[in-house]
């Protein structure tokens, strides 16, 4: 049975560690209303570009591009975006668990994040190059994202480029989502992916807006394709982000939480210990006092 002393020494601990996840849970929170307002800002012109670009495609039948190539899928590759760190709750093992899913013969990985990274390197899966991105992703950071899609692409390395990211719902839903980004598919729309009813509702009513393009749709396309996929990518790593910093939030609260519970559980079992002590002391003089009367 443990002292009081040991109680107290373990109350303590607690009450640093609920400081510690406190104060990180401020610091998610903050961070998470920013990223929240930047996925969010990006949907409408994600949204709109989607709706160009499927104009385009309409008035480009002809049109051919290598980005647009179909080919039979022998060879797949997925960039998987993941965390840089932990404290997330079961946000990266919700995602790596869809990424354990890939055939290892048949799949080529990138990933995007340190957590991703180690969980491929750990399962010999075939990584063919690591990305990092802040806090605020940078298109910059997106640009060189799809270009190594694009020449994995290109190359013939692998036959469809799919991205593993995790979709940001609200605040405390986050769910692993695959979205296909090459090769773009005219069939099915090109697709940034928006995830909103409101918005799949204004995309109807917007389709009916006639486009006129100068010089001409193919040129059009030509010059849009690539800008295209990069912003694509942009939109996700900012889903992504909104997502770690809402995963953290709620996985710190929850922690404090938890903490501040124990402590009182603590403090119940270190009073009650302390009373026990302090009876048996008292049993022990007035069995003293009887004794020497």
């Amino acid at each position: 049975m443990p002292s009081t002393r040991d109680i107290r020494r373990r109350i303590k601990s607690v009450k640093n560690t609920a400081q510690i996840t406190k104060a990180m849970q401020m610091v998610a929170s903050s961070k998470m209303q920013r990223a929240q307002q930047a996925a969010i800002r990006g949907r409408p012109f994600a949204d709109l570009a989607t709706l160009v670009m499927d104009h385009a495609a309409d008035g480009a039948q002809d049109f051919t591009h290598p980005l647009l190539e179909q080919r039979e899928v022998r060879k797949r590759g997925v960039i998987v975006v993941s965390t840089d760190k932990g404290l997330c709750g079961a946000l990266n093992a919700n995602l790596l668990r869809e990424a354990a899913r890939y055939d290892p013969a048949t799949t080529l990985f990138v990933a995007v994040g340190r957590k991703g990274a180690q969980f491929l390197a750990r399962t010999k899966r075939q990584l063919v190059s690591e990305f990092s991105y802040h806090d605020t992703p940078t298109f910059g950071e997106s640009q060189a994202i799809a270009q190594c899609a694009r020449q994995m692409f290109t190359s013939r390395e692998v036959d469809q480029v799919d991205i593993l990211f995790s979709r940001f719902v609200n605040t405390l839903a986050q769910r692993p989502e695959v979205q296909r980004i090459l090769p773009l598919n005219r069939e099915e729309g090109l697709q940034v992916g928006i995830g909103e009813d409101a918005a799949a509702a204004q995309r109807v009513d917007i389709r009916h807006v006639q486009y006129l393009f100068e010089p001409g749709p193919a040129a059009v396309m030509e010059l849009l394709l690539s800008v295209f996929l990069d912003f694509q990518i942009a939109q996700l790593l900012l889903e992504a982000k909104a997502s770690e910093q809402s995963a953290r939030m709620v996985a710190m609260k929850s922690a404090t939480d938890n903490a501040q519970q124990l402590i009182k559980d603590l403090t119940l079992d270190y009073n009650k210990l302390r009373q026990s002590n302090i009876t048996k002391e008292l049993l022990e003089i007035s069995s003293a006092a009887m004794a020497l009367g």
